[in-house]
């Protein structure tokens, strides 16, 4: 096991490492999420494969294929709107912010996007990895969550995509479909499909600990989504581009999780 995660963490410094000169020579800084999903894919599909207790189990391949599955359909999607689109506003704000020193620093960013990565894909192997016998309703669980969270991402997605698309919804917030109910439906599925890790890894029985470490994995998303990269860098972007009409999505709607809308009085406005 020790063997198999060292690997996946050179691997994965090695990729974003390579995301970085990328990025560098492009000048959009976009492509690093769509290296890091698949470089995090290619590290959760080998950690569930490689050879740890001898021969391949059911699980390792039903695990390893639900990874590749995130990590391809996650990264299509991102190459496409980095490809049509300007660069992204939270690495926009980074650049502008670090200045001189932005090369220097983005290097040293992405080193901790590997490590982040390497967390999530060591949930993986994990849950690969669990001797339980044969498959049953956990792992049944677990499919059914990961495939939960890539329908509801995708949904996500489309919508923003068709509002955006729409030339009278210029300067506007998008409040439609999953995004009335949440301001970041697409986050909070990207966060759900962790969750399917820990029900291929845990057994409560004293025979695979090692199953708990899949824990790591959502609990760690879920930081760096709500209070790190994710929201709160996305959200000081657009109050400063749609102003009091954001503000006013805020109050009316969940950050995260999917929750009925409020109904504002005007005269909170």
């Amino acid at each position: 096991m020790i063997l198999i995660a060292t690997l996946m963490a050179f691997g994965l410094a090695a990729a974003m490492s390579g995301a970085w000169v990328v990025q560098h020579r492009l000048g959009n800084a976009g492509w690093v999420d769509v290296i890091w999903t698949f470089a995090t894919g290619a590290a959760a599909v080998a950690g569930a494969l490689l050879p740890w207790q001898g021969g391949f189990s059911e699980r390792q391949m039903l695990v390893a294929a639900l990874a590749a599955l995130w990590s391809l359909r996650l990264g299509i999607y991102l190459a496409g709107r980095v490809a049509h689109g300007p660069e992204d506003v939270r690495y926009a704000a980074l650049r502008k912010e670090w200045g001189a020193e932005y090369p220097k620093r983005m290097f040293g960013f992405l080193q901790i996007q590997a490590a982040a990565a390497w967390l999530l894909a060591l949930s993986v192997m994990v849950a690969g990895h669990n001797p339980r016998e044969g498959l049953g309703f956990a792992d049944a669980a677990g499919v059914a969550v990961l495939l939960a969270a890539i329908i509801g991402e995708g949904i996500a997605d489309a919508q923003m995509r068709r509002f955006k698309g729409n030339p009278a919804n210029r300067g506007k917030v998008c409040d439609i479909g999953l995004w009335r109910w949440s301001r970041h439906p697409n986050y909070f599925f990207e966060w759900l499909g962790w969750l399917a890790y820990p029900c291929f890894a845990i057994s409560f029985g004293a025979d695979y600990p090692w199953g708990f470490l899949a824990l790591t994995g959502p609990a760690f998303m879920y930081w760096l989504l709500v209070y790190v990269s994710g929201i709160p860098m996305l959200e000081e972007k657009m109050i400063e581009s749609r102003g009091d009409a954001y503000r006013d999505y805020q109050r009316a709607t969940s950050a995260f999780f999917p929750l009925p809308p409020k109904s504002l009085d005007p005269k909170t406005k």
